[in-house]
């Protein structure tokens, strides 16, 4: 089992109305260079029937926040601390009996590579039927008819006989569209979906996210959306986290986070995005450096060795004191809030246009 470092008896500081509540997770790779702080104090809430999309760079503590939520990280190499309460129940603390329970049941997950994620040696169907047999009870018929349910529900053409057919007989799309009629398969109230369309062309990408939207609509699921596509994500989510080397940098709305950003790291993504309506000779504006080591990660602010606005800010504060992120709409930045809204309208905002 994991290794916890939560001492017995903590009293819960989860919000008792969040469907999931994630409450100063911090999750820690051991490595033969060291550990490795992944996941560094992270915490937030998301209610039923809503999308909280999540986006950073790679290695910002994505992927490995949501695989910690099912409980897939090697309890060998893998160090967790802190709160995840699903529905009332605490995951950290869970057996991997009750664990596997939950998975594929109430919590599922859209892998971002379904190659890998779906088994070559067994056919769509049969990986589709096992897991509802397994949690519902059904007999094999009967999870053969939900199976063919849901694969006409993602738009799978000929479902009846594409059920027999094995991953490599599927095109890239159709393995994604199979990947989500598993995940959806038991009806699940949380849905992980990481990067589900990736190196997938626009069309079908479109397909997918319209796809997710109305089966959302039909399950009322709760889904945690992670990608590196702000567009994507201004399409798909209801709320937005931003994260940055393991911890979160930004939090609000949708249309608060990308109408009227806060922090300098998000004023980053979205400056660096290419617009439709831009030069095609226009230069675009990289975030500079490279993201911090895991291993040692910089003191202070986690961003401050890139921003580009540090200097605004008075005596060593950016270096040596880690800016707390607030509840509610908020942003880890010593900037205070005069200096955020000046530097957006003058500086940022103008190249967003």
């Amino acid at each position: 089992m994991t290794t916890l470092t939560k001492e017995s008896g903590a009293p819960t500081s989860a919000d008792a109305g969040a469907f999931l509540s994630v409450r100063d997770l911090r999750v820690q790779f051991r490595t033969e260079d060291g550990i490795v702080k992944a996941v560094d104090g992270l915490s937030f809430d998301l209610e039923r029937g809503r999308t909280l999309g999540i986006v950073g760079e790679s290695g910002s503590g994505k992927s490995v926040t949501n695989l910690t939520i099912l409980g897939l990280h090697n309890p060998q190499f893998a160090t967790i601390d802190g709160e995840i309460v699903l529905d009332g129940q605490e995951l950290i603390t869970a057996r991997e009996r009750e664990l596997e329970k939950l998975r594929g049941n109430k919590m599922a997950m859209i892998f971002q590579d379904p190659l890998t994620a779906l088994s070559p040696y067994y056919t769509v169907g049969r990986q589709l039927s096992e897991p509802f047999m397994k949690h519902k009870g059904a007999s094999k018929k009967e999870a053969r008819d939900r199976a063919i349910e849901m694969l006409t529900k993602v738009g799978i053409p000929q479902p009846k006989v594409r059920f027999d057919d094995y991953p490599h007989q599927f095109s890239g799309g159709m393995r994604q569209r199979a990947m989500i009629a598993m995940a959806l398969m038991c009806d699940p109230d949380l849905l992980i979906a990481d990067e589900p369309t990736t190196a997938l062309d626009v069309t079908v990408q479109a397909q997918i996210l319209d796809l997710l939207k109305d089966l959302q609509q039909e399950f009322g699921s709760a889904i945690v959306f992670i990608t590196h596509d702000l567009g994507v994500i201004s399409k798909m989510a209801d709320d937005l986290l931003v994260m940055y080397a393991g911890r979160a940098v930004e939090r609000g709305s949708v249309k608060e986070v990308l109408g009227a950003p806060r922090h300098p790291y998000t004023w980053g993504l979205l400056s660096s995005m290419p617009r439709l309506n831009s030069d095609i000779h226009q230069a675009l504006t990289p975030i500079p450096g490279s993201p911090p080591s895991l291993l040692n990660p910089p003191s202070g602010c986690p961003f401050h060795p890139r921003c580009a606005f540090r200097s605004e800010v008075p005596g060593t504060l950016c270096t040596d004191s880690r800016p707390p992120l607030g509840e509610g709409r908020a942003a880890a930045c010593h900037l205070t809030a005069e200096q955020k809204q000046s530097i957006f309208i003058d500086k940022i905002q103008p190249r967003l246009r």
